[in-house]
């Protein structure tokens, strides 16, 4: 025999199964959240931008963590920049933009080989991604390791050949690896890109 529930019991139950759900329309809405926190980032209150999307359900949601991340980032807080990007990574795994995200906060923190480690991810995914080539170049060239920062400078400039950040970069790699010709043609290409160059005008001086 089925037992009667009474009308409070009933809207007791309907209150438990709605409670999830009920939170997303008492609060304000997602758009309302971000909204606010560019706000507080184009008044350069960075830490404030990321409490708006900290304090809303935003904060358990890939776009929360990875905004949070560049929030945090532009305070200089790499540490928790570092958390909520590492969060954003779980959550979109095979996504570029929090390897990214998360290879700056390193860099804010000096851990430049877990940097390296993270651009490898990103080219595993994306062999062709200029701007992760073009950064792992500058990081073996300023180690002065010239060989593998020219492999790396020479993919940007195969796909953009002409760029004159990765032209004006394999110049310069071309001229500490004592391969003056190439140098030479490359510094002259860079004046093609910016005419009277300083740094492209001083490399030929240096090959004459």
């Amino acid at each position: 025999m089925l037992k009667l529930v009474s009308l409070k019991n009933l809207l007791g139950i309907s209150a438990i199964v709605l409670l999830p759900y009920m939170g997303f329309s008492q609060e304000e809405s997602l758009s309302q959240v971000f909204s606010k926190s560019y706000v507080f980032e184009s008044n350069s209150e960075y830490v404030k931008a990321a409490n708006a999307i900290k304090e809303s359900k935003a904060s358990t949601t890939y776009e929360g963590t990875l905004r949070m991340g560049w929030c945090y980032y532009l305070s200089k807080d790499y540490i928790q920049s570092k958390a909520n990007y590492e969060k954003a990574v779980a959550l979109m795994p095979f996504a570029i933009e929090p390897h990214l995200g998360l290879a700056n906060a390193l860099a804010g923190l000096g851990n430049w080989e877990q940097v390296l480690e993270q651009y490898q991810l990103i080219l595993k995914t994306d062999p062709q991604n200029t701007l992760t080539l073009y950064r792992v170049g500058l990081i073996y060239y300023n180690r002065k390791d010239y060989g593998s920062a020219q492999k790396y400078f020479e993919k940007v400039v195969n796909l953009y050949p002409f760029d004159y950040d990765s032209s004006i970069m394999l110049a310069w790699t071309m001229l500490k690896l004592n391969k003056s010709i190439e140098a030479k043609v490359l510094f002259n290409k860079t004046l093609l890109m910016r005419p009277d160059d300083s740094s492209a005008t001083e490399g030929l001086k240096l090959i004459k």
